[in-house]
């Protein structure tokens, strides 16, 4: 029996656990997949959104402001990359202009600072690369970028410091109200709680009319992205959005705090909720938009493809709180973009809604701080120097395209939460993101793994569940 048990150890879920562990709980986070940030959290376009986007007096545009004001203390507390580099609304022609102005009125009623319209001089003069057709822009310079999987494993590494449990390959099958206490069926065998926060992305409704009369309906919105490799770095330096439509904030092209260039999403409705993948048509979609956003985009620099899913609910909201029929059953759903820019502010508004709920008094010795794995080479050449004859396996590159040692592969495995996983070491290291995408590296990694982790070679998996990677040793054929 716990106090309170979480669906989803994406973003939200995450930010809530570490908001709650501040409590006297006992907090169990279950997840079906092998780790964290392993759903929408993990693919989509790492931005914080200044808050100009949703409606005024909206749940979403209030979350959106917070988050966005949260990120650089927690980006320090927590040591996940954030930058403020500002973004750009294109428009392309005079109508467009008071859709200019209707965005840039909204953001002030939201309480963004420091918007401003810009002509067509100024915006060049930002981003020369900018489509000739461009003739004005709103700037919001409290726009930012984020490494998503940075923010999700740091949320739940200092949620796990702080004593909650995380149960991986956990899948919730049905979810049941006994005397006093939830009842959570899972592939695992049954899970009590006082409480559940349905924090379950695509599946959030699924969950939500298990217990609820008042029904959900989400909507898997699929996006498709192109990632370019660092020698397009500087392509563009604030993020570059156009007009909003009905189908969200359109195609972007934007750099990202790791110094490659991003260009996505598309969107598209879909009906599975498992449907990640890449398009020819959606794909060819996304560079033609980009193209018209910008000018000699190098296309030639495309490294890799993925899609990723929004939790998109009809009504375009966040649902958060407990339906009036399912009390000690609280809801974070429907939560699409600005998600990621929300998250901070949604796990401090969860956890103040079950601490309320459960009467729960702070506890002593919260750990507030978390350093992320050492990267050396961001050092001076003489400290990187220093470091390496200290701590000899960070002068081991596995990782040649990213610059990954040995040494931070050792301790994604080895920290909390570690890395079980060849995707595991990824997000947590970059090893195998750069430009040969991990054709080289793997079997580097594997090893590692498999060492690490006290496993067989064969068992090593891309990412958890039947992903083996390895059919068999040659030399056993032979």
């Amino acid at each position: 029996m716990y106090d309170v048990v979480i669906i989803g150890a994406g973003v939200s879920g995450a930010a809530s656990a570490r908001e709650l562990s501040r409590y006297q709980l006992d907090i169990c986070v279950v997840e079906k997949e092998e780790d964290v940030c392993c759903g929408t959290s993990k693919a989509n376009s790492g931005i914080v959104h200044a808050g100009f986007d949703a409606e005024s007096g909206s749940l979403m545009a209030k979350l959106n402001v917070e988050g966005n004001q949260m990120m650089d203390k927690l980006s320090k507390e927590l040591d996940f990359p954030f930058q403020r580099n500002g973004s750009l609304v294109i428009c392309f022609s005079d109508a467009e202009r008071r859709g200019l102005q209707e965005l840039y009125e909204r953001g002030i009623r939201n309480g963004v600072t420091g918007l401003r319209i810009l002509g067509r001089e100024e915006l060049a003069g930002m981003e020369p690369n900018i489509s000739d057709g461009a003739v004005a822009a709103l700037y919001a310079p409290t726009g930012g970028i984020v490494c998503p999987f940075g923010m999700n494993i740091a949320f739940a590494e200092n949620a796990a410091v702080n004593g909650v449990e995380f149960r991986f390959g956990t899948e919730v099958l049905g979810i049941t109200k006994k005397e006093g206490a939830w009842a959570l069926e899972t592939s695992q065998g049954e899970i009590e709680a006082r409480f559940v926060v349905n924090a379950a992305g695509v599946y959030a409704d699924k969950f939500h009319n298990m217990v609820s009369a008042r029904k959900l309906h989400i909507t898997p919105r699929r996006g498709e992205y192109c990632l370019l490799d660092h020698s397009a770095q500087g392509f563009v330096r604030h993020t570059v959005f156009r007009l909003p439509n009905q189908f969200g904030k359109g195609v972007l092209v934007t750099p990202t705090v790791h110094g490659n260039i991003l260009v996505g999403p598309t969107a598209k409705d879909i009906e599975d909720r498992e449907g990640t993948n890449t398009t020819q048509e959606g794909l060819e979609e996304l560079l033609g938009k980009a193209g018209d956003t910008v000018k000699g985009l190098p296309v030639r620099q495309v490294i890799t493809s993925f899609a990723g899913l929004r939790a998109h609910e009809d009504g375009h909201a966040f649902h958060i709180g407990e339906p009036e029929d399912a009390k000690g059953f609280v809801d974070c759903a429907g939560i699409e973009s600005p998600g990621l820019t929300s998250a901070p502010a949604i796990g401090r508004m969860v956890a103040g809604i079950v601490r309320d709920l459960a009467g729960a008094a702070k506890k002593e010795g919260f750990i507030g701080t978390r350093k992320g794995i050492p990267d050396p080479k961001a050092l001076p050449q003489e400290a990187w120097v220093a470091w390496v004859r200290e701590h000899p396996a960070y002068g081991n590159i596995i990782c040649r395209c990213e610059m990954v040692s040995e040494g931070e592969i050792i301790d994604a495995i080895q920290r909390p939460l570690g890395a079980k996983s060849l995707d595991g070491v990824k997000r947590r290291t970059r090893a195998g993101m750069g430009r040969c995408q991990s054709g080289f590296c793997s079997p580097k990694v594997m090893e590692i793994l498999a060492r690490e982790c006290g496993l067989d070679y064969l068992g090593i998996t891309k990412a958890g569940g039947e992903s083996r990677l390895a059919a068999g040793m040659n030399k056993d054929r032979l």
